[in-house]
C-alpha cells in the first residue's frame, strides 16, 4: 500500500499472486483538481492472496481511508486497544489519521482486497459506514460482481492515466465502495433478521389494507414506541407515513398503466375516502391524481 516509508514493515517480500497499484503523486495532484472526481478518489488498490506473515503498522495513521475486504482466511485490525477480527466475507474501513496495526492470522492467512481512498466526500461515505457511531467489522455476502468491478478498476489503471480513464475509474470506485456500505439497501432479502425490512415487506403485501401503527407494531411483537424508533432510524420516516408513501407509489402505477377510476384505485390501495386519497396524493406527488394521469398519459 502507499506511504510505505511510514509503515512498520515486517515482511519485505511480496506475496505470490499479489496485485498492487499506487497512483503517482502527479496523477493524485491532477485528480484533486478535477471537479468531477475530487470529492472521492482512489490513491492505491491491491489484492493479497494467502498473505502469510502480512503485518503493517502506521503509528501516525494514513492520510486516506483504507478498506480491507477479507475473502479467505483470517486477520485483524487494531486501533488503540480495540481489536477487530476479520474472517471471510467481512470488511473494515480504517479511518484516516488514526494510528493502527493490522495483520494476518499465522495459522490461516487472509486473502484481502484493499483500497485507499480520499476526498471531501470520503468523510461522508465513512460516516455512512459507521452510521454515525463507531467503526465495526461488517459482514457482506460474497458477490462475484463486486470482484469483477474490482478487476475492472485495476485493469483500467493498468492501461493508462488519461483524464477520461481516471474519471471513470473513480466513478466505478464509488460503485465498488457502495457495494459494501449500502449492501443492506441493495439486497434487503439477504438480511432476513432485519425486522423492519420484514415490516416493510408486510406493508407491500397488504397495500389494500389499512393498519394502525399499533397493529403494525404488534405484527412484530414490539411496543409502539420501540417499533416507531426502529422504523424511523432505518427509513427516516414514521411507519404510517412510509405506508402511505408505498400506497401512493402504487397508485401512480394504476394511474399510468390502467384506466381505473379514482374510487377503484382507492379500493386497491386501502383508502376508504377518495378525497383523503387525493389530498395525500397531491401532498406527496405535487399534483392531483387526475392531473398526474393527464400529464403522463400525454
Amino acid at each position: 500500500m502507499d506511504n510505505l516509508t511510514e509503515e512498520k514493515k515486517k515482511v519485505k517480500e511480496g506475496f505470490v499472486g499479489q496485485r498492487m497499484i499506487v497512483l503517482p503523486p502527479d496523477i493524485k495532484k491532477t485528480v484533486t483538481k478535477n471537479l468531477l472526481i475530487k470529492g472521492l478518489y482512489l490513491t492505491a488498490i491491491g489484492y493479497y492472496p494467502r498473505a502469510s506473515h502480512h503485518d503493517r503498522e502506521r503509528r501516525t495513521g494514513s492520510p486516506q481511508y483504507i478498506l480491507i475486504y477479507c475473502v479467505d482466511g483470517k486477520g485483524y485490525v487494531q486501533i488503540g486497544k480495540q481489536k477487530y477480527d476479520l474472517k471471510p466475507n467481512s470488511y473494515f474501513i480504517i479511518p484516516k489519521g488514526v494510528a493502527h496495526h493490522y495483520g494476518t492470522s499465522n495459522s490461516d492467512p487472509w486473502s484481502i482486497y484493499w483500497v485507499h481512498f480520499s476526498g471531501d466526500h470520503a468523510n461522508i461515505l465513512y460516516s455512512r459506514y459507521t452510521r454515525e457511531t463507531t467503526p465495526e467489522v461488517q459482514i457482506v455476502p460474497y458477490d462475484e460482481q463486486r470482484i469483477e468491478l474490482f478487476n475492472l478498476i485495476f485493469t483500467m489503471l493498468e492501461l493508462n492515466y488519461s483524464i477520461r480513464n481516471i474519471e471513470l475509474i473513480n466513478i466505478k470506485l464509488l460503485e465498488f465502495l457502495s457495494s459494501f456500505i449500502y449492501n443492506e439497501e441493495l439486497y434487503p432479502s439477504n438480511y432476513t433478521a432485519d425486522h423492519i425490512s420484514k415490516s416493510i415487506e408486510f406493508m407491500k403485501e397488504n397495500l389494500n389494507r389499512s393498519y394502525s401503527i399499533r397493529e403494525l407494531a404488534s405484527h412484530l411483537n414490539y411496543s409502539v414506541s420501540h417499533y416507531s424508533d426502529l422504523f424511523k432510524n432505518k427509513t427516516g420516516f414514521s411507519p404510517i407515513h412510509y405506508f402511505i408513501q408505498l400506497k401512493i407509489q402504487k397508485s401512480c402505477q394504476y394511474l399510468y398503466f390502467t384506466d381505473m377510476n379514482i374510487k377503484e384505485i382507492c379500493t386497491k390501495i386501502g383508502f376508504e375516502d377518495p378525497y383523503y386519497f387525493s389530498r395525500m396524493f397531491k401532498k406527496i406527488m405535487g399534483s392531483s391524481p387526475t392531473k398526474y394521469r393527464n400529464n403522463y398519459k400525454k
